[in-house]
């Protein structure tokens, strides 16, 4: 279908990247119902004390495996676009250092759940927490996912995700069929990154070559590292200020409370593919307008902030009147108590949804010190609200300051002089000025 002209743009360019959102969505939607769904089914077979064992060891590697990748995936999509005849070295160059750096995590993994557990005993057993430690070696394989990227392709990436949740949800439904312990569907986190890893290397192959082809050069590794890092020290904040909540309830409030929390931060979670999904598509599009048409660009920038908030907001009020009628259907009563706490949760999203936008905007400026800098410090709000508030609010208290935290991450750039405007620009989306000016112009 061809779709109309629209005014300062490439209408060709612009096709191809809406088309290449639209696949993502594709996939990322299919994943999203078959997770939610088979993650009902798993959460009530488990019951809220096991349910809690199954997410603590995701939460306890999720900063070790976002440290793994180095920060590589977006920078090598951006080197790709820049030199795509230097594709094999860059891929390749990635790929060994993700890889090594995902073996490096494990004996760090290790010592971290001994230190943590000599300060309170962690139910969930350390061969748990090791498993899933293992996917920062296969997430190595992920690096593909940028060559895709690159060329705005992700069609395959699509067929990839869909493929690999339906055969991780069959696996998983036969687990509860035939009565298995936490224990496999701990394996199966890991076994879901395998078969995703093996599928975007089969698209490769197909489609670009033998990954045989790639070559490791030293002097690019340097350079890729002191580019990245910023991005990698990011992701790992990232990772502890939307992460840490989860191990601070399993802390404060035991097993059972984490078990609960978990569904909250499964459903208010749930919808964060979708700033993912359009700012990976369109990032090429951005690019190139800050290349050729600034004014261009700071539209296309504006309008990604309003996008943003238009879904984001929608989704927020849809699950705050939902969410009773939601638990009261899928869940059993010992997790009710979920339910009023979503009602706060899911409002983080909005500062989700503009922060991934911000950050592509950050990363196309090469502020990326910049982009650590405001995680930190939204890391740092998160980890002190929760000392303060779940002991005081319970699990109530974790999505508060997880509320809070996300602000605080998103908006930090209206303190510094350079990136104000752009936080007035996320401002002015948040509170539906430009909304509003758009209805009124027509």
């Amino acid at each position: 279908m061809k779709l109309p002209a629209i005014k300062g743009f490439d209408e060709e360019a612009f096709n191809k990247y809406l088309k290449n959102t639209g696949w993502l969505m594709l996939a990322r939607v299919g994943s999203l119902v078959i997770k939610i769904l088979v993650g009902f089914i798993i959460t009530n077979y488990l019951g809220k004390t096991q349910n809690g064992i199954l997410n603590y060891p995701t939460a306890f590697t999720t900063f070790f495996v976002a440290a793994a990748a180095l920060g590589l995936d977006g920078f090598t999509t951006r080197e790709l676009l820049r030199t795509p005849e230097n594709r094999d070295r860059l891929l390749g160059t990635a790929f060994w250092l993700k890889l090594i750096g995902g073996i490096a995590i494990i004996p760090l993994i290790y010592f971290a759940y001994i230190l943590w557990n000599t300060n309170k005993p962690i139910e969930t057993p350390l061969a748990y927490v090791l498993i899933v430690g293992l996917t920062g070696i296969t997430q190595a394989f992920y690096i593909t996912d940028s060559y895709f990227q690159s060329k705005v392709q992700a069609k395959y990436v699509m067929r990839v995700q869909v493929f690999g949740n339906i055969i991780s949800a069959l696996i998983k439904l036969i687990f509860i069929f035939l009565k298995l312990s936490v224990g496999w569907f701990v394996f199966a986190l890991l076994l879901d990154t395998i078969i995703l890893a093996t599928g975007y290397i089969y698209f490769y192959n197909i489609k670009a070559g033998s990954i045989f082809k790639w070559i490791f050069d030293s002097t690019l590794a340097k350079h890729l590292i002191k580019h990245s890092w910023p991005l990698a020290l990011s992701a790992v904040l990232v990772s502890i200020y939307m992460k840490i909540d989860q191990l601070m309830v399993e802390n404060y409030l035991g097993t059972d409370a984490l078990g609960i929390y978990s569904t909250v931060v499964q459903l208010s979670e749930s919808w964060y593919f979708i700033p993912v999904a359009i700012v990976t598509s369109v990032f090429p599009a951005i690019m190139n307008a800050k290349r050729d048409n600034p004014e261009r660009y700071i539209k296309r920038l504006q309008n990604m902030y309003d996008l943003m908030v238009w879904i984001s907001l929608s989704v927020a009020i849809f699950m705050t009147f939902a969410s009773p009628i939601i638990y009261h259907i899928v869940y059993t009563p010992e997790f009710w108590d979920g339910a009023h706490v979503l009602t706060v949760h899911v409002w983080a999203g909005i500062f989700v949804f503009l922060g991934s936008a911000s950050g592509q905007y950050l990363i196309a400026e090469g502020y990326t010190k910049l982009s650590m800098l405001r995680t930190g410090m939204g890391a740092l709000a998160n980890i002190v609200l929760n000392i303060l508030w779940i002991p005081k609010f319970g699990i109530m208290g974790a999505a508060l300051a997880t509320l809070i935290a996300y602000f605080i991450a998103t908006f930090f750039i209206l303190f510094i002089p350079k990136t104000r405007q752009q936080g007035i620009m996320m401002l002015k989306s948040l509170l539906l000025v430009t909304a509003f000016q758009k209805i009124f112009k027509r």
